[in-house]
Protein backbone atom coordinates (compact mmCIF):
# COMPACT_ATOMS: atom_id res chain seq x y z
CA UNK A 1 0.00 0.00 0.00
CA UNK A 2 1.09 3.31 -0.75
CA UNK A 3 0.54 6.32 1.81
CA UNK A 4 0.28 9.35 0.05
CA UNK A 5 -0.33 13.08 1.45
CA UNK A 6 -0.14 16.64 0.89
CA UNK A 7 1.61 18.20 3.59
CA UNK A 8 1.02 21.95 4.38
CA UNK A 9 -2.46 22.19 6.57
CA UNK A 10 -2.62 18.66 6.17
CA UNK A 11 -0.10 16.97 7.83
CA UNK A 12 2.39 19.77 9.01
CA UNK A 13 1.31 23.37 10.22
CA UNK A 14 3.14 26.36 10.54
CA UNK A 15 2.74 28.87 13.68
CA UNK A 16 0.29 30.76 11.83
CA UNK A 17 -1.94 28.15 10.91
CA UNK A 18 -1.20 26.37 14.25
CA UNK A 19 -2.34 30.25 15.64
CA UNK A 20 -5.30 29.79 13.65
CA UNK A 21 -6.61 27.06 15.39
CA UNK A 22 -7.18 26.10 19.05
CA UNK A 23 -4.20 24.04 20.69
CA UNK A 24 -4.88 22.00 23.69
CA UNK A 25 -2.17 23.26 26.12
CA UNK A 26 0.59 21.67 26.87
CA UNK A 27 0.64 19.74 23.30
CA UNK A 28 3.81 19.00 22.48
CA UNK A 29 4.65 19.89 19.03
CA UNK A 30 7.79 19.27 16.80
CA UNK A 31 9.77 21.20 14.38
CA UNK A 32 9.91 20.39 10.81
CA UNK A 33 10.84 23.01 8.78
CA UNK A 34 13.74 25.54 9.04
CA UNK A 35 13.99 28.70 7.17
CA UNK A 36 17.04 31.30 7.08
CA UNK A 37 17.72 29.40 10.47
CA UNK A 38 14.53 29.51 12.32
CA UNK A 39 12.21 26.90 12.76
CA UNK A 40 8.80 27.82 10.91
CA UNK A 41 6.56 24.47 10.57
CA UNK A 42 5.52 21.78 13.17
CA UNK A 43 4.17 18.37 13.63
CA UNK A 44 2.56 17.11 16.83
CA UNK A 45 5.38 14.74 18.43
CA UNK A 46 2.95 11.78 18.27
CA UNK A 47 2.53 12.57 14.47
CA UNK A 48 6.21 12.80 13.82
CA UNK A 49 6.53 9.76 16.33
CA UNK A 50 3.71 7.12 14.15
CA UNK A 51 4.58 9.31 10.65
CA UNK A 52 8.58 7.77 11.25
CA UNK A 53 7.46 4.31 11.86
CA UNK A 54 4.64 4.51 9.06
CA UNK A 55 7.54 5.13 6.74
CA UNK A 56 9.59 2.05 7.69
CA UNK A 57 6.58 -0.38 7.53
CA UNK A 58 4.76 1.08 4.44
CA UNK A 59 5.45 3.46 1.64
CA UNK A 60 5.00 7.05 2.46
CA UNK A 61 5.30 9.51 -0.50
CA UNK A 62 4.68 13.19 0.06
CA UNK A 63 2.67 15.00 -2.13
CA UNK A 64 2.72 19.01 -2.53
CA UNK A 65 2.31 21.88 -4.63
CA UNK A 66 6.02 23.28 -3.22
CA UNK A 67 8.77 23.69 -5.26
CA UNK A 68 11.13 20.99 -4.72
CA UNK A 69 13.32 23.62 -3.00
CA UNK A 70 10.85 24.99 -0.95
CA UNK A 71 10.14 20.95 -0.39
CA UNK A 72 13.96 20.63 0.57
CA UNK A 73 13.13 23.06 3.59
CA UNK A 74 11.18 19.88 5.45
CA UNK A 75 14.58 18.76 7.37
CA UNK A 76 12.78 15.10 8.63
CA UNK A 77 12.75 13.69 4.99
CA UNK A 78 16.31 14.44 4.29
CA UNK A 79 17.31 13.19 8.50
CA UNK A 80 15.06 11.39 10.05
CA UNK A 81 12.15 10.05 8.04
CA UNK A 82 12.97 8.10 5.12
CA UNK A 83 11.10 8.64 1.77
CA UNK A 84 11.79 6.87 -1.66
CA UNK A 85 9.63 8.87 -3.65
CA UNK A 86 8.45 13.04 -3.62
CA UNK A 87 6.14 14.39 -4.97
CA UNK A 88 6.27 18.29 -5.88
CA UNK A 89 5.31 21.59 -7.96
CA UNK A 90 1.96 19.48 -7.73
CA UNK A 91 3.27 17.38 -9.90
CA UNK A 92 5.26 18.26 -11.86
CA UNK A 93 8.29 16.81 -10.39
CA UNK A 94 8.74 13.12 -8.66
CA UNK A 95 11.85 12.92 -6.64
CA UNK A 96 13.36 9.29 -6.59
CA UNK A 97 15.74 9.07 -3.40
CA UNK A 98 15.93 12.89 -4.11
CA UNK A 99 16.80 13.68 -7.33
CA UNK A 100 14.08 14.26 -10.02
CA UNK A 101 12.99 11.24 -12.28
CA UNK A 102 14.00 12.88 -16.36
CA UNK A 103 11.64 9.63 -17.22
CA UNK A 104 8.32 12.10 -15.63
CA UNK A 105 9.40 14.87 -16.92
CA UNK A 106 10.56 14.18 -20.33
CA UNK A 107 6.67 12.49 -20.66
CA UNK A 108 4.98 15.86 -19.26
CA UNK A 109 7.34 18.15 -21.11
CA UNK A 110 6.06 16.06 -24.27
CA UNK A 111 1.97 16.80 -22.95
CA UNK A 112 2.83 20.06 -22.13
CA UNK A 113 4.01 21.15 -25.79
CA UNK A 114 0.64 19.22 -26.99
CA UNK A 115 -1.67 20.38 -24.58
CA UNK A 116 -1.29 23.70 -23.66
CA UNK A 117 -0.01 26.93 -24.69
CA UNK A 118 2.82 28.67 -23.33
CA UNK A 119 3.00 30.34 -20.21
CA UNK A 120 3.75 34.11 -22.11
CA UNK A 121 0.81 32.86 -24.81
CA UNK A 122 -1.36 33.05 -21.50
CA UNK A 123 -0.23 35.53 -19.96
CA UNK A 124 -1.01 37.06 -23.27
CA UNK A 125 -4.52 36.17 -23.26
CA UNK A 126 -5.23 37.39 -20.14
CA UNK A 127 -4.37 41.10 -21.33
CA UNK A 128 -6.17 40.95 -24.55
CA UNK A 129 -8.64 40.06 -22.24
CA UNK A 130 -8.20 42.93 -20.15
CA UNK A 131 -8.18 40.19 -17.42
CA UNK A 132 -6.16 43.03 -14.37
CA UNK A 133 -4.94 40.59 -11.24
CA UNK A 134 -3.91 42.84 -8.12
CA UNK A 135 -1.17 41.16 -7.07
CA UNK A 136 2.41 40.30 -7.36
CA UNK A 137 3.37 37.05 -9.79
CA UNK A 138 5.16 34.26 -8.36
CA UNK A 139 6.99 32.21 -10.66
CA UNK A 140 7.22 28.22 -9.18
CA UNK A 141 9.90 26.83 -11.14
CA UNK A 142 9.49 26.50 -15.08
CA UNK A 143 6.46 24.86 -14.81
CA UNK A 144 3.48 27.06 -13.49
CA UNK A 145 2.74 30.53 -11.96
CA UNK A 146 0.58 32.04 -9.20
CA UNK A 147 -0.32 35.41 -7.80
CA UNK A 148 -0.46 36.59 -4.60
CA UNK A 149 -3.40 38.64 -4.53
CA UNK A 150 -3.94 41.97 -2.43
CA UNK A 151 -8.09 41.65 -3.96
CA UNK A 152 -9.80 38.43 -4.60
CA UNK A 153 -11.49 38.51 -7.87
CA UNK A 154 -15.47 38.77 -8.07
CA UNK A 155 -17.11 35.32 -9.15
CA UNK A 156 -17.88 36.39 -12.24
CA UNK A 157 -14.79 37.38 -12.54
CA UNK A 158 -12.95 34.05 -11.50
CA UNK A 159 -15.49 32.16 -14.05
CA UNK A 160 -14.06 34.43 -16.92
CA UNK A 161 -10.25 33.74 -16.09
CA UNK A 162 -10.89 30.03 -15.42
CA UNK A 163 -12.51 30.11 -18.87
CA UNK A 164 -10.36 31.44 -20.36
CA UNK A 165 -7.77 29.24 -18.89
CA UNK A 166 -9.15 25.67 -19.81
CA UNK A 167 -9.13 27.18 -23.72
CA UNK A 168 -5.45 27.35 -23.07
CA UNK A 169 -4.84 23.95 -21.65
CA UNK A 170 -4.24 25.47 -17.88
CA UNK A 171 -6.64 26.15 -15.20
CA UNK A 172 -6.77 27.71 -12.02
CA UNK A 173 -6.88 27.38 -8.46
CA UNK A 174 -7.62 29.83 -5.67
CA UNK A 175 -5.74 29.04 -2.27
CA UNK A 176 -6.74 31.54 0.20
CA UNK A 177 -5.09 34.53 -1.84
CA UNK A 178 -2.76 32.81 -3.84
CA UNK A 179 -4.42 32.36 -7.44
CA UNK A 180 -2.65 29.24 -9.17
CA UNK A 181 -2.16 29.08 -12.94
CA UNK A 182 -1.53 25.42 -13.97
CA UNK A 183 -1.16 23.54 -17.14
CA UNK A 184 -4.09 20.77 -17.03
CA UNK A 185 -1.30 18.12 -17.64
CA UNK A 186 0.43 18.89 -14.34
CA UNK A 187 -1.41 16.91 -11.31
CA UNK A 188 -0.77 14.80 -8.49
CA UNK A 189 -2.94 12.48 -9.90
CA UNK A 190 -1.09 11.64 -12.86
CA UNK A 191 2.17 11.90 -10.96
CA UNK A 192 0.87 9.61 -8.29
CA UNK A 193 -0.50 7.18 -11.10
CA UNK A 194 3.20 6.70 -12.38
CA UNK A 195 4.63 5.84 -9.05
CA UNK A 196 1.65 3.00 -8.33
CA UNK A 197 2.80 1.72 -11.98
CA UNK A 198 5.98 1.10 -11.06
CA UNK A 199 5.91 -0.02 -7.34
CA UNK A 200 2.92 -2.26 -8.96
CA UNK A 201 0.68 -0.91 -6.01
CA UNK A 202 -3.25 -0.70 -6.54
CA UNK A 203 -4.14 0.04 -3.32
CA UNK A 204 -3.32 3.73 -2.27
CA UNK A 205 -4.66 6.00 1.16
CA UNK A 206 -4.26 9.79 0.65
CA UNK A 207 -5.06 12.94 2.51
CA UNK A 208 -5.46 16.47 1.51
CA UNK A 209 -6.71 19.81 2.37
CA UNK A 210 -7.18 21.53 -0.78
CA UNK A 211 -9.16 21.32 -4.14
CA UNK A 212 -5.76 20.31 -5.98
CA UNK A 213 -5.22 17.30 -3.73
CA UNK A 214 -8.32 15.94 -5.26
CA UNK A 215 -6.49 15.05 -7.70
CA UNK A 216 -4.75 12.52 -6.48
CA UNK A 217 -7.69 11.50 -3.97
CA UNK A 218 -10.19 10.60 -6.49
CA UNK A 219 -7.75 7.67 -7.22
CA UNK A 220 -7.85 6.38 -3.63
CA UNK A 221 -9.17 3.52 -2.11
CA UNK A 222 -8.98 5.03 1.28
CA UNK A 223 -9.52 9.07 1.58
CA UNK A 224 -8.52 11.55 4.44
CA UNK A 225 -9.74 15.32 4.54
CA UNK A 226 -9.46 17.81 7.22
CA UNK A 227 -12.01 19.19 8.36
CA UNK A 228 -10.52 22.63 8.48
CA UNK A 229 -9.98 23.09 4.60
CA UNK A 230 -10.94 23.98 1.76
CA UNK A 231 -11.46 20.58 0.02
CA UNK A 232 -13.74 20.07 3.13
CA UNK A 233 -16.49 22.80 2.36
CA UNK A 234 -16.25 21.82 -1.34
CA UNK A 235 -16.02 18.14 -0.50
CA UNK A 236 -19.61 16.87 -1.79
CA UNK A 237 -19.48 19.39 -4.85
CA UNK A 238 -16.25 17.44 -5.99
CA UNK A 239 -16.40 14.02 -4.97
CA UNK A 240 -19.16 12.94 -7.83
CA UNK A 241 -20.81 9.91 -5.04
CA UNK A 242 -16.88 9.35 -3.63
CA UNK A 243 -16.56 8.51 0.10
CA UNK A 244 -14.26 10.42 1.91
CA UNK A 245 -13.90 10.71 5.86
CA UNK A 246 -13.50 14.08 7.62
CA UNK A 247 -11.29 14.42 10.78
CA UNK A 248 -12.94 15.05 13.79
CA UNK A 249 -10.17 17.36 14.47
CA UNK A 250 -9.11 20.37 13.38
CA UNK A 251 -5.53 21.89 12.77
CA UNK A 252 -2.47 19.55 14.06
CA UNK A 253 -4.57 17.55 15.59
CA UNK A 254 -6.33 16.82 12.08
CA UNK A 255 -2.85 15.88 10.98
CA UNK A 256 -2.17 13.53 14.16
CA UNK A 257 -6.00 11.99 13.28
CA UNK A 258 -4.98 11.41 9.76
CA UNK A 259 -1.24 9.49 10.84
CA UNK A 260 -3.69 7.30 13.00
CA UNK A 261 -5.86 6.31 10.79
CA UNK A 262 -2.73 5.63 8.27
CA UNK A 263 -1.51 3.59 10.93
CA UNK A 264 -4.22 2.02 11.61
CA UNK A 265 -4.85 0.44 8.15
CA UNK A 266 -1.12 -0.72 8.49
CA UNK A 267 -2.08 -2.65 11.30
CA UNK A 268 -5.55 -3.81 10.57
CA UNK A 269 -4.36 -5.10 7.30
CA UNK A 270 -0.82 -6.88 7.28
CA UNK A 271 -1.79 -8.05 4.08
CA UNK A 272 -0.77 -4.47 2.77
CA UNK A 273 2.29 -4.94 4.19
CA UNK A 274 3.16 -7.19 0.86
Amino acid sequence: MIFASDLDRTLIFSKRAIEEFAVPEGLALTPVEKKDGSWVAFMTENSYNQLKELSSQGLFVPVTTRTTEQFSRFVIFAKDIKIKYAITSNGANILYQGIPMKEWSKQLRARLKLESVTQAELLSRLERESVYLDGVKKQAEEWFFYFLLNCLPSDLERKSIEDLAAKSGWRISLQGRKLYFIPQAISKGNALDFICQLEGVKTVAGAGDSILDWDFLKNCQHRFVPNHGELAKHLAHVSGGRTSILTINSGVRAGEEIIQHFYQLIHTNPIFLS
